[in-house]
This record gives structure tokens, C-alpha cells and sequence, in this order.
């Protein structure tokens, strides 16, 4: 992704902008789903939906179906949302069926999964460990990466045994949890030991009206102000950090008031997705991660209200616990942190978080939930109004055509980005890289960054040279 430069009173973002929050309501056809006869009702066929669709659906569901709802997923084969409810309410069968959802009766609860992620809070916390419910299969399923071994391996399989081969199960990553560096319209912030440098997410517009961005939380906690240059001066200013604990977001203001924003995620090549609105994850739903490093990636979402216990930046010792985050098989590599984490429709899902493995063997990689950090936040999408920036759909890509194919694209380069408007001449390709300069990699592409640079001071210059 290449990027033009504009004044910075007009500093425009053009890697995850995003428009005003306002997803349409999805009202249950509970009246129309079912025909009645001569000889009774009939049960009502599955609704074809869209991911987006199936997610608002499912929530309705969630609220209506009460204790009896234990979780749901998308079916994108057959574009139909799955419902698990609790065995022995048959009314709450026909709800959901007239609902338009495929309704499926299992055993365990969403009480009882919770209970067990309680029992993993007490007894599994280690660096290395992650675990979500898996709603296909009605199970916690925990993940430890290659860092878990011997006597921690051991107190991890025990611990899962006891939970009982029909509450939870366990499985091994050959990779590293750890936070991906930097990426996207790279941002710089010099502190004590260096410099750190992340990239930005969203654009937002703050409770009290003032433009700013989203990126990782780990950012915000690592350094206050933020240039669009390595020896620029700031521009931005760190409001709000979440990191660790529940979530991994930051709210940036800009110090301009007058900055005007844009709503879109520049997948290279000189395209753009249009953002128009922030969507909760559903399980199943395809999603596409864009990185500097890697590009353009899609895959699953796999997890919802994950927990991963990272090794503490700060503490050799030491976890850094993050709840509430999204689970993938998008694969990502240092320099895709903070990335947008977006729909095909144009739907703003995550902000990348960290995970392990790469874009060659594959991996888990967590995002931060759109919705989460604008509620904790009180931002919304967006320049503020309704449809902000949604005009420019007219020249929305399609990003299922060229997921994966450009490699390094959009890497930014410079990181006097921030603040640019895409170059449609630049070929993603060419970048390849260009901006991780400082030779880390760090930025990646991606976003918002990412817990690298957190590190601040660890890899002095370096940025991000942690990971």
C-alpha cells in the first residue's frame, strides 16, 4: 500500500477507517417463518443469511432464548446460522426455527463452558495458554504453544483431563503466542529507550466529538504521543488504554481538531473496502486480516470471548493475561499487529492482537472486538455522522479476489503515512516491506501494532525488536 501525503489538518488515514456505527436492525420473522395448514404449523426451512445477518440474528436469539441458548456459529457452506440450545425445551426448538436458524440440541451450557474458562483462569494461567468455547463442538478448547512444556505441559493435561473429555479439549501450536509487531500506516513515538512504532486501526470519533483512532492497547501503554514520522512531531495523543486484562485497545486523539478522516481499509493494489459499520464475530463467518508483512489473508473465525496469557513484556516472570478477545486460523506475522480485521461487506470485526505461527505453517491469531473497544471507549465509527466516508463504496474492492496474493503488499513504508490518502498508481507489491524499517518488521501492516513496541524500550531503537 502506498500512500500520498496530505496536511496534516487534513491528515487522513487510509488503512482502517471506518464510518459512522449503525449496523440495521435484523427483526426476527417470528410471525412469517412458519406457514400454518389444515393439518398445522410446519416447521419453518433454515433462512439463507449473510455472515453479518447471521451474527445480528444470533444475538436476538441470545436475548430471547434466555439460559436455553448455548452458543451458535455461521455455516458458510450453506450461508445458515446454527443455534445450540439446551436440551428439553421444545418451544425454545420452535422459536428458533421460526427464527430461521438450524436449531441443534446439546449438552453442555454456556454456564457450565464458562465455569470451566474459570477453572482454566485458576489453574491454567501460564504463559503460552490460550482457550475459547467452541461452539461446533460444545467445548473449551484450549490451545498451548511450543513454549508450554514439562512440568507446566503437565499441569495443563491434567488439568483439562479433569475437566472431562465432554467439557474441554486440548490441543498444541507450533508457534509463539506473543503481540505482532506494528504495521499498517505506521505512527512513531519516541520514548527512553528508543523508538516504538505501531500502527493505527480505526478511525473514530471520541465521546466528546474530537476525531481519533483505535490501535492496540499495548501501544497506548507503552508510549502517550504518536507522530507520522520517526522524527516528526506528535500528532496524536493516547486518551484511553486497555492492556492487559479485558481487552487490548487504545483510543488516540488527533491534536489537530480539524483532521478529517477516512472509512476504509486499503488492501493494496490501490484499492480500497469501503467500512460502513462495526459487526460482532460469528464463529464460521469468513473474515480478512491486512497486514504489511503478509498482505492481504482470510480465513475462519474459530473462537469468541478468548483468553490468552501472553509472556509479560515487562516480567520475565510474568503473564499478560488479555480476555475477550476473537480467535482465528488467519495466519499473521510480527508487523501485522493492529491490523484491520474486517468483512467482505464491509464490516469492521477486530484490530490484530498478537498469536503464533506465520503465513507459511498457519496459526491462531487473536483480535481485539471492534464493538468491545468502542463501547469501553464511547467512540464511534467513523468522522460522526451517519454514512461518514460510506459514499466512497462505489469503489470498494473486492477483497476475496486478491486475499493472499500480495504478499508484503501495502507495507507502508515510511511511516509518514499516517496520515495519507491511498496512491491507486502504487502497486501493492512494491512496498514489500519498505516501512518496516527500522528494521524490525515491526510495523507490519497492520495495524494498530501491536504489542511490540509496547515494548518500549526493550529493543531500544529497534521498535519493535522484541518479537
Amino acid at each position: 500500500m502506498s500512500h500520498k501525503r496530505i496536511p496534516k489538518r487534513k491528515a487522513a488515514v487510509a488503512v482502517g477507517g471506518v464510518a459512522a456505527l449503525g449496523a440495521a436492525a435484523f427483526l426476527l420473522p417470528m410471525a412469517n417463518a412458519s406457514q400454518d395448514n389444515a393439518s398445522g404449523a410446519t416447521t419453518a426451512a433454515p433462512k439463507t443469511l449473510k455472515a453479518t445477518d447471521a451474527s445480528d440474528l444470533a444475538s436476538q436469539l441470545q436475548n430471547l432464548l434466555g439460559q436455553a441458548f448455548a452458543g451458535s456459529y455461521y455455516d458458510s457452506g450453506k450461508q445458515q446460522l446454527v443455534v445450540n440450545v439446551i436440551s428439553g425445551d421444545n418451544n425454545v426448538v420452535v422459536q428458533a426455527e421460526k427464527a430461521g436458524a438450524v436449531v441443534r440440541q446439546v449438552q453442555n451450557s454456556n454456564s457450565e463452558l464458562a465455569a470451566v474458562a474459570r477453572t482454566l483462569k485458576t489453574k491454567a494461567t501460564m504463559p503460552g495458554t490460550a482457550w475459547a468455547v467452541d461452539p461446533k463442538t460444545n467445548k473449551v478448547v484450549v490451545t498451548a504453544d511450543s513454549t508450554v512444556t514439562g512440568t507446566k505441559w503437565d499441569t495443563l493435561q491434567s488439568t483439562v483431563q479433569s475437566l472431562g473429555s465432554n467439557m474441554a479439549t486440548l490441543k498444541k501450536s507450533s508457534g509463539t503466542f506473543k503481540t505482532l509487531v506494528s504495521g499498517g500506516d505506521a505512527i512513531f513515538s519516541q520514548v527512553q529507550n528508543g523508538t516504538v512504532r505501531c500502527s493505527l486501526g480505526f478511525n473514530v470519533t471520541a465521546s466528546d466529538g474530537s476525531p481519533a483512532f483505535l490501535t492496540a492497547g499495548h501501544c497506548g501503554v507503552a508510549a502517550k504521543d504518536w507522530s507520522d514520522s520517526e522524527t516528526g512531531q506528535p500528532i496524536a495523543t493516547v486518551d484511553q488504554a486497555q492492556f492487559p486484562g479485558n481487552g487490548d485497545f487504545s483510543l488516540v486523539k488527533y491534536n489537530d481538531a480539524t483532521t478529517q478522516t477516512t472509512s476504509d481499509v486499503n488492501i493494496g493494489n490501490g484499492q480500497t473496502v469501503a467500512i460502513n459499520q462495526a459487526v460482532d464475530a460469528t464463529v464460521g463467518e469468513t473474515v480478512f486480516r491486512m497486514g504489511s508483512t503478509t498482505g492481504l489473508h482470510d480465513g475462519q473465525v474459530t473462537g469468541l470471548d478468548a483468553t490468552v496469557n501472553f509472556q509479560s513484556e515487562t516480567d520475565p516472570n510474568g503473564v499478560d493475561t488479555v480476555t475477550g478477545l476473537i480467535q482465528t486460523n488467519v495466519c499473521a506475522e510480527a508487523g501485522d499487529s493492529g491490523g484491520s480485521l474486517f468483512t467482505q461487506d464491509g464490516g469492521a470485526v477486530g484490530m490484530t492482537s498478537g498469536g503464533s505461527g506465520d503465513c507459511t505453517s498457519g496459526g491462531e491469531t487473536f483480535f481485539q472486538p471492534v464493538t468491545a473497544a468502542l463501547q469501553a471507549t464511547g467512540a464511534t465509527l467513523g468522522a460522526g455522522g451517519a454514512g461518514a466516508g460510506a459514499g466512497d463504496a462505489s469503489a470498494t474492492a473486492d477483497p476475496s479476489a486478491t486475499a493472499g496474493d500480495q504478499n508484503g503488499a501495502g507495507d507502508q513504508a515510511g511511516g509518514d503515512q499516517i496520515g495519507g490518502t491511498a496512491d491507486p498508481s502504487a502497486t501493492a507489491g512494491d512496498q514489500s516491506g519498505t516501512g518496516d524499517a527500522t528494521g524490525t518488521g515491526d510495523q507490519s501492516g497492520t495495524g494498530d501494532e501491536t504489542g511490540t513496541g509496547d515494548q518500549a524500550g526493550t529493543g531500544a531503537d529497534n521498535t519493535s525488536s522484541a518479537h
